[in-house]
């Protein structure tokens, strides 16, 4: 499977989420991108602070860094670790649970 299916696969696990993007797959809820496809194809997802670090740690990875700026809260999933949705799940539901307690944004899109 390519990362997309794979990223595609764990999203429909998630009924209450919509992968959007055609060029740039992502996530969010509540105006905050919380998961995303790279240019390089590597899944990245947004954790608090603490759940980052343990994570980063946990799973021997980094910080994600796009167009030379490191993006807040996000971790580079292992590609082993994208290809075991099972055990994937808890990490995106946490991702989930941190963006729904943040303040929601306003949507930006025109009527």
């Amino acid at each position: 499977m390519t990362n997309l299916e794979l990223y595609e696969k764990l999203v429909a696990e998630f009924p209450e989420i919509q992968r959007n993007g055609k060029a740039n797959p992502y996530t969010s809820l509540n105006g905050h991108m919380f998961s995303f496809l790279d240019k390089e194809n590597r899944l990245s997802i947004r954790f608090s602070k603490t759940d980052q670090a343990e994570f980063i740690e946990q799973h021997e990875t980094t910080v994600s860094i796009q167009y030379g700026s490191i993006m807040n809260g996000y971790a580079i999933v292992p590609q082993s670790l994208l290809e075991r949705t099972d055990e994937l799940k808890p990490y995106f539901q946490m991702s989930i649970d941190y963006v729904l307690s943040l303040k929601s944004k306003p949507s930006k899109k025109k009527g």
